[in-house]
This record gives C-alpha cells, sequence and structure tokens, in this order.
C-alpha cells in the first residue's frame, strides 16, 4: 500500500487580507502547524511594522520562521528554501497536512519550484548599479532592463528596486537576459501543494490597511523604527513602515506625512501583490472568512488525489 500523500496548503494574498487568521482556523481544523513566508517577519527586531500573529495566536498553534532571524543577517528566498525544505520534511512525518502562509510571493516561488543558481556576480558591477540608482531613481535601469529581458521585464514587479537591480548585475556581468538562466524544471517535492489566492473587494482592504498602519502608530512603531536606525541601511529595513519613519526622524517630512505615506505605499504593495498571484497558476480565490468552503475544497483535492 502506498503511503498517504502529504499536503502543503499555501494561503497567499495581499497584506492585511487575513491570512494568519485564517491559517491558525486551518491549522486547528486540520491539527497541524504553520511556517510563515513573510519575507520580514523572519526578523525578531521588527515585531509592530510585519504585523506578525500576537502572543496569543502564537500561543494557539506552533509557527516556523517567525523571529528566527535577525536584521543584520541576510536571508533570501534562496536561504529561505535551503532551510524550509528540510523542514517541511520534518513537519511531514508528524503531519499529513502543513499550512504555509504568508504574502511574499517569491519565497512561495522558491519552496514550491526551487531557486535559480547564478554564477557570482563581482561586487563592483552591484556597486555601480546602486550608484546609477542612487543618482538617477529606478526609470532608467527599468528602461535597461526592459530593452535587454523583455521577458522578465513582463513578469517582475518592476518598481521593486532589488529585484530590477538583481536581474541587472546578471545581465551586464554574463552579457544575457537574466530569463535565460530562469530554471526550466521544478525540482521534486514530496508534497502536494494545495493553492489559496485569499482576497477582498479592494475597498474593504485598503480601508484595513489604513486602520492597521494607524493600530501600528498606536502600538509604537515610531519607537521602533527609532531603535533601528542604526541599521536603516541594511536591506531587511528598505521596507514599508520603515523608510518613510526613517524620512521623518531624518527631518524629511512631518509625522502625520510618513504616516500617511506608509498607508499609501502599503496599498500598492498589497495591489502588486494581487496582480502577481493571480498571474500564477493553480491559485484558487477566496474571501478570507469563506472557512467552509475552504475546507470544502481542500478536502475535495486531499480525497481525489
Amino acid at each position: 500500500m502506498l503511503p498517504p500523500k502529504k499536503y502543503l496548503i499555501v494561503i497567499a494574498g495581499p497584506t492585511a487580507v487575513g491570512k494568519t487568521k485564517l491559517a491558525i482556523e486551518l491549522a486547528e481544523h486540520y491539527k497541524t502547524v504553520v511556517v510563515s513566508v513573510d519575507s520580514r517577519q523572519f526578523y525578531k527586531e521588527m515585531p509592530i511594522g510585519t504585523a506578525k500573529p500576537n502572543t496569543e495566536e502564537l500561543s494557539r498553534v506552533k509557527h516556523y520562521f517567525i523571529n528566527t532571524k535577525s536584521v543584520t543577517e541576510l536571508f533570501g528566498a534562496g536561504h529561505f528554501e535551503k532551510e524550509a525544505i528540510p523542514l517541511l520534511d520534518k513537519l511531514f512525518e508528524e503531519h499529513q497536512v502543513v499550512i504555509m502562509a504568508g504574502g511574499s510571493g517569491l519565497y512561495i516561488n522558491a519552496l514550491l519550484n526551487g531557486v535559480d543558481e547564478f554564477e557570482e556576480v563581482p561586487e563592483e558591477i552591484r556597486v555601480q548599479l546602486n550608484s546609477e540608482f542612487n543618482a538617477n531613481g529606478l526609470d532608467p535601469l527599468q528602461e535597461e532592463l526592459k530593452e535587454k529581458d523583455p521577458e522578465y521585464f513582463k513578469n517582475v514587479d518592476i518598481k521593486n528596486s532589488q529585484r530590477v537591480i538583481r536581474a541587472l548585475e546578471v545581465i551586464r556581468y554574463t552579457g544575457k537576459p537574466f530569463s535565460s538562466f530562469l530554471k526550466k524544471n521544478k525540482p521534486a517535492r514530496n508534497f502536494t501543494p494545495i493553492k489559496l489566492f485569499i482576497n477582498l473587494p479592494r475597498e474593504i482592504l485598503y480601508e484595513r490597511i489604513n486602520k492597521r498602519v494607524d493600530q501600528m502608530m498606536e502600538d509604537g512603531l515610531l519607537e521602533e523604527v527609532r531603535s533601528l536606525s542604526s541599521h536603516k541601511h541594511l536591506n531587511a529595513l528598505k521596507t514599508v513602515g520603515y523608510k518613510e519613519l526613517f524620512d521623518h526622524l531624518e527631518g524629511k517630512c512631518p509625522l502625520n506625512d510618513a504616516v500617511e505615506k506608509i498607508k499609501q505605499h502599503t496599498r500598492n504593495y498589497a495591489k502588486r501583490q494581487i496582480t502577481w498571484f493571480r498571474n500564477q497558476d493553480e491559485f484558487e480565490e477566496f474571501l478570507p472568512d469563506d472557512l467552509i468552503k475552504i475546507e470544502a475544497y481542500i478536502d475535495l483535492i486531499m480525497q481525489h488525489g
């Protein structure tokens, strides 16, 4: 008799949509654990601005990849894949189902499909690109990427400076399109993913984002950001909610303006997340409160899998 299949329930969607709550409800229903796939919740120094599960939520269900790294550590999608796959192997020894929840599409993709391997690019190319970005902004780099690799340009979040610069590093060093290096064959995985895309009507989602930012400010986000000022140059802190308040602390804008920018930039980010996930294969869309429908969908796949 074949051993039972293992299933990874992937809960993806925009920020503030309700992924944490749903992940905990499903984990309790299936008597399992949650693996976080949020590229900022890894960092222990950023509890408020990353909207981590609170103490009560963490006590209900065991979570992994929450508060496991320091902002001083470089931890990208490739590092996540290398650590998460062995962890899942262990978790699936005890559970038929594991929940994975988060909005970081790059990290989800790394876990499901693997990460592409590139030659090491010389540091001076990265320094040069960052210098150009600081001097002239992102527009010229976007244009260069569009000209040299239109295929990757179509699929990448072109407002994400790190990804644009990463692609151009490889292009300038190798003389070949970044997309030509992308992995064509998926690595074998010992689980079957069940992909859920959680979303809300735009006006409701945007209202939740605005309220969440106000709550973060009440909870002490400004003090959290102030305590991290000496680390503001680090990758982990070049993110919405931190960049804007660093600007305020440097006297570049009043606090009210910084908070409004956080709300606007978070809404912009949510819009990009929605576009990205809707362009991926095999994600079934649900409202976050559709628990009965979601469980029925999961059970149907597991019964016929």
